[in-house]
């Protein structure tokens, strides 16, 4: 559910970027095109929104941080030596595949999935989070408006973060990345989330918004 303040960002936004997942090789092709394209004279993260789920989050932070996208994308390149391999077996994948064909209600197909995810045994909740970290190096909340949408693992409902949801960025963006059976929940003292059945594609969407949406 977005907040009041996530709703007020749509007025006056003249252009949004709409980022997917794709898990690290999608944090890596979204800043290798947003790079490119940057050298070209197209400057996505110049955009009045940026919305990312997942990779899309991890992105959509970073580029929002001001920080040079050159820079960004040069450190694609060097070893990840923060990063823990995932692991996803054929259960876990069954189990995708069912929630995202569950009749009638995709809420309940999403809590379904979040329940399994939540009685997964994965990488301790700690150690996912000092990943998120590094990869944020720290950041807190940019002024440019970014919007993390994640799913609730106990009810299925969506939830977006904003700066004004009292979330830490950092546990904004690990809820995003939380793959079920993959990647622990990631909690505040708001809520547990995780992303359930978040976005798809790992296309970055440069979308025109209307004025008074």
């Amino acid at each position: 559910m977005l907040t009041p303040a996530a709703c007020d960002i749509f007025v006056a936004v003249t252009r949004a970027l709409v980022l997917g997942g794709g898990g690290v090789t999608g944090i890596a092709w979204e800043l290798g095109m947003i790079a490119g394209l940057a050298e070209r004279g197209i400057d996505l993260a110049s955009a009045d929104l940026v919305v990312g789920t997942s990779a899309g989050s991890v992105v959509g932070a970073q580029i929002s941080s001001g920080r040079p996208i050159e820079d960004l994308y040069t450190e694609q390149l060097a070893d990840p030596n923060h990063e823990i391999a995932a692991r996803m077996g054929p259960g876990a994948l069954l189990r995708f595949l069912c929630a995202t064909a569950w009749p009638g209600d995709a809420r309940r197909g999403r809590a379904w999935l979040g329940r399994a995810a939540l009685a997964a045994c994965t990488v301790p909740e700690a150690e996912r989070r000092r990943v998120i970290e590094a990869r944020l190096r720290g950041q807190s909340w940019p002024e440019s408006r970014l919007l993390i949408p994640a799913v609730d693992a106990e009810t299925g409902e969506a939830r977006t973060f904003d700066r004004d949801s009292g979330v830490a960025l950092v546990d904004a963006v690990a809820a995003s990345c939380a793959v079920p059976m993959v990647w622990p929940r990631s909690r505040s003292e708001h809520a547990a989330t995780s992303t359930a059945v978040s976005g798809r594609s790992r296309m970055p969407t440069w979308l025109p918004a209307p004025t008074g949406w």
